[in-house]
């Protein structure tokens, strides 16, 4: 009979360290689920304020955008547009010029020897 009570207290001794384990092990659990909660959390919070900074900066390009648009349908000065004019009148004045210089038939555009005078032509007709 003794050696069923031997038995019976190691079976019982064995059986606490069972338990102790299980309840270490379920202690374990609930302190890694606890951790990937705030880590969740944390993340979520993370994500909140990735979206709320998207947002302001989403903003802040479509009223960058707002700006721009705003100036562009605005008029040009009447300077500019006397410059504009007065350029693209030139640029057709010359292209018969250099158009065989361009093609590599002449080494030189006839008619436009000083750089100076086209130069002076072009400002006389802008005061104008």
């Amino acid at each position: 009979m003794t050696s069923l009570f031997a038995q019976e207290i190691r079976l019982s001794k064995r059986h606490e360290e069972i338990v102790s384990q299980r309840l270490m092990l379920l202690q374990q659990m609930k302190n890694k689920f606890g951790e990937q909660n705030k880590e969740k959390a944390s993340q979520i919070q993370a994500a909140e304020t990735a979206f709320k900074r998207n947002l302001s900066l989403l903003k802040d390009i479509e009223a960058a955008e707002k700006s721009l648009q705003t100036r562009l349908h605005l008029p040009a000065p009447p300077e500019l547009v006397s410059l504009e004019t007065l350029y693209w009148a030139s640029v057709e004045e010359y292209i018969p010029k250099w158009e065989q210089f361009l093609l590599g038939r002449v080494s030189y555009p006839i008619g436009v020897e000083n750089q100076n005078e086209a130069e002076n032509t072009i400002r006389n007709k802008a005061q104008q």
